[in-house]
């Protein structure tokens, strides 16, 4: 079975920029449109058609796929204590999931049109649910008894319990803002509105209203402030969990304000989405995730606290424009690391694609380079002038230059014992300590182009090309030993690049079949390692792409 990365949400796609203040960390591509996005805690669950999905807020990986439906979800809602998921659809029905197993608990019948909104009482006792049947319906979730029914002139477009009193709830119909009890009784009219959100304490309470967004006190009523956004409808807001910013969607982009701030102004817009909005919630205080019409969910990091200890270079970690020159994939360490044409190195976290450390070297405008980390030391090596350099990357420490191939040197890298430097020329792959610049092994080459690369372990060095069998060989101080690709206990399929039509493929080394393509996004796309769970591509941009999807290929 063939996969293409954009087409699925099991692949992690970590854009490998420092996370800084409004910059999307992570794009999530799903096979569907998601029309409802909700977040407890960590857990985030989206729709897709039929289904609901489960994400890691921490990792973006898939987690279940939540099935029962036989029409689109419209509106998701986790219970206080996130051990259970409302799910409205346009099967006209309301469903009660069990997070932990991913079984419906209640399925509740009685709406005649399709179910628009659903909300979870504070207690854990209610669910509350708005169809475009022009009723609310208050379901026991014990008995899955409808107990009371409440009648309305329009579409109810949108509900939310008061997560600091159960037996309080707010409605959206017909562009005016309604407050109920449980017992379905009409309190008031609050406000006209489009949409409705709360604080996760409940003091504050905010409502769309055309082009600003309002935020009230929830029990005196009482405005605290009014957005503006100007000459856009604003269709869905949030609060973050803190009640310090106030979120808002106006087609494609997010406003975001400080709520305890006087200026109408956003304090940071959001682009990125190229389809409209449909849904947004903050997973944290420094995280805000949006789903749109064009399929994907993206996460947006909203703080940029200096006390923040996993990076620790700010200056060096920021947005930079430097080509990527090399990637090297540490499973074992959970890590990635790179380095770029301004020297720059980095360490990211694979799991989750944040930048854990940066580091300033003294290579300017390497011709090639590479870099290791044996225990807690990282060595870095670059080739430039004919000549190969060595460094420590923590002490700045300049070890050692020595003579190096001449010319026709297109990628260097370093053995994970760190005991050689693997040059790949034109016509060979020489091996030379990186100490001595001694050559200590050779593997001569057919002379087949230029789109090769690399793969090295202690003293075996890898070869791909998409015009030949990819070859192993095993290179020591006593001669060379070639190896079947088949019989490797490393890579499994292998990776080949075609520059020239702009795709990456991964082919299974048994079948010939291609199993993987990423297309479209390739196009400048510099240097990559694959070792067969992790695909790590670096791009002229420098940015840099995180993919784990062995489980997806293999299942």
């Amino acid at each position: 079975m063939s996969y293409a990365a954009e087409l699925s949400q099991e692949v992690i796609v970590v854009a490998g920029l420092p996370t800084e203040w409004g910059i999307c960390s992570r794009t999530v591509t799903l096979d569907h449109l998601p029309l409802a996005l909700t977040c407890w805690k960590d857990t985030i669950a989206v729709s897709s058609e039929s289904n609901i999905i489960t994400i890691d807020g921490i990792t973006g990986s898939q987690t279940a796929i939540l099935s029962g439906h036989t029409d689109y979800v419209r509106s998701l809602a986790f219970s206080p204590d996130g051990t259970s998921l409302a799910s409205g659809s346009s099967d006209d029905t309301v469903k009660l999931w069990d997070v932990q197993t991913g079984g419906v608990v209640k399925t509740f019948y009685g709406h005649t049109a399709y179910v628009s909104s659903v909300s979870i009482s504070a207690d854990c006792t209610m669910t509350a649910s708005g169809s475009a049947d022009k009723t609310i319906r208050l379901w026991d979730i014990q008995t899955g008894e409808c107990h009371h029914m409440i009648k309305q002139q329009d579409c109810v477009d949108h509900l939310r319990f008061s997560p600091r009193d159960p037996w309080h709830l707010i409605s959206v119909s017909g562009g005016k803002v309604w407050l109920w009890d449980a017992n379905g009784h009409e309190i008031n009219q609050m406000c006209n509105g489009s949409h409705i959100a709360f604080s996760l304490d409940g003091t504050l309470f905010a409502s769309c209203q055309g082009e600003d967004v309002v935020v009230q006190d929830s029990v005196s009523r009482e405005i605290v402030a009014i957005f503006h956004v100007a000459n856009n409808e604003t269709h869905y807001c949030c609060l973050s969990p803190d009640g310090r910013q106030i979120a808002t969607i106006a087609n494609n982009t997010v406003y975001i304000w400080e709520t305890t701030s006087s200026d109408s102004r956003p304090i940071k817009t959001f682009v990125g989405h190229t389809g409209t909005i449909t849904s947004l919630a903050f997973s944290s205080t420094s995280s805000l995730i949006s789903s749109s019409y064009d399929n994907s969910v993206k996460f947006w990091q909203i703080s940029n606290s200096p006390t923040n200890q996993v990076v620790t270079d700010l200056e060096s970690t920021s947005l930079t424009s430097a080509e990527i020159k090399s990637i090297t994939i540490q499973a074992e360490a959970g890590i990635a690391i790179t380095s770029d044409s301004d020297g720059v190195v980095r360490i990211w976290d694979i799991s989750t694609g944040l930048c854990k450390a940066s580091y300033h070297t003294l290579a300017k405008n390497p011709q090639c380079c590479d870099v290791r980390m044996l225990g807690s030391s990282l060595t870095f090596v670059w080739y430039v002038d004919e000549k190969l350099h060595m460094m420590g990357v923590e002490k700045r420490k300049h070890y050692r230059t020595t003579d190096a191939p001449k010319h026709g040197v297109y990628s260097i890298k370093l053995s994970g014992d760190e005991s050689k430097v693997f040059f790949l020329l034109w016509w060979s792959i020489q091996a030379r300590s990186p100490w001595t610049g001694e050559v200590v092994g050779e593997i001569e080459l057919k002379p087949f182009g230029l789109q090769r690369s690399l793969t090295v372990d202690s003293s075996r060095v890898w070869i791909h090309s998409p015009s030949s069998v990819p070859l192993e060989w095993d290179i020591d101080n006593t001669g060379l030993f070639p190896i079947e690709l088949s019989n490797a206990p490393i890579l499994h399929p292998i990776a080949t690049k075609w520059w020239d039509i702009g795709e990456y493929r991964i082919k299974d080394t048994v079948s010939g079949k291609i199993v993987f393509q990423l297309a479209g996004t390739v196009a400048n796309l510099v240097d990559s390692q694959w070792d067969g769970w992790y695909l790590v591509v670096g791009y002229k941009s420098g940015k840099v792409l995180i993919l784990d999807f062995i489980n997806m290929l293999f299942q």
